[in-house]
């Protein structure tokens, strides 16, 4: 498949964010430009992480901030995802939740009764205010039996430093310590995200296009979910890397810059 037979296919854009629009705080270059062009055709954008550490409004204010965010555009993270997951198959269920103090306030402000003690349901979101005592109860409840639910798998989170641990680090442990491994993991590259953006946009399977750098991750949920799927080498997959996996993007270009001349 050409560039441009994708770009005539797709009417949405999902757009990883670290690697993939942007590092740190500096926009990729050329990707404010294709942006523009995109929305100019008429292409609606969703920006789409599996970080789960912050809210849509914070997502929003960086991402405009930095100059990449129109009204229009949309924001999802797995987070979100994980609100509605919990909404539908745990109505009215009381929820361990690790997260930060922010996200804990989203689930809340959403609906989701979260609680210190007593749950019925584990969740578990990319928590960067962890503590041991967190660690412990988490653990308790786990070896319960509880319903045990994660975000994403992502084992680390990219920065400007290098990498941090991230939730997949966390299921690690939590593998080690309680013998349990999630029921059910709600972000990329699984399906969840992939219904939940199919009902709430109204589009087949075939007019949506993931653009992302990472193999496992990115490329995955859109093989997964029958999207389209566009890899830009502008962060982690590197020409060897792409070589040597079994993982086999619709188009890959240098980065997203290059979608047009």
């Amino acid at each position: 498949m050409t560039k441009e037979e994708l770009v005539e296919r797709t009417q949405l854009f999902l757009l990883d964010l670290d690697g993939t629009v942007y590092i740190g705080d500096r926009p990729i270059r050329g990707v404010c430009e294709t942006l523009s062009a995109l929305r100019g055709m008429g292409k609606r954008l969703v920006f789409l992480t599996n970080n789960s550490s912050k809210t849509e409004e914070e997502y929003r204010t960086k991402l405009a901030r930095i100059g990449l965010l129109e009204e229009q555009d949309g924001v999802y993270t797995s987070g979100m995802v994980a609100t509605e997951y919990l909404k539908e198959h745990f109505a009215g269920k009381r929820v361990y939740l690790l997260a930060t103090r922010s996200v804990r306030s989203e689930f809340e402000k959403s609906g989701i009764n979260c609680v210190d003690e007593d749950p019925d349901v584990c969740l578990l979101a990319y928590d960067t205010e962890l503590t041991f005592e967190k660690i412990r109860k988490f653990d308790f409840f786990l070896r319960k039996g509880l319903p045990y639910l994660a975000t994403h798998p992502d084992d680390v989170c990219p920065t400007a430093d290098g990498s941090m641990p991230d939730v997949g680090s966390f299921l690690a442990m939590f593998a080690r310590s309680a013998r349990r491994t999630p029921d059910c993991i709600l972000g990329k590259p699984y399906t969840a995200m992939g219904d939940a953006l199919l009902a709430r946009f109204h589009l087949q399977r075939g007019q949506v296009c993931m653009v992302g750098d990472r193999l496992y991750t990115d490329i995955r949920f859109a093989k997964n979910n029958d999207f389209l799927s566009l890899l830009v080498l502008s962060g982690e997959t590197t020409r060897e890397s792409l070589q040597k996996s079994s993982e086999r993007p619709d188009v890959v270009l240098g980065s997203l810059g290059e979608l047009f001349p």
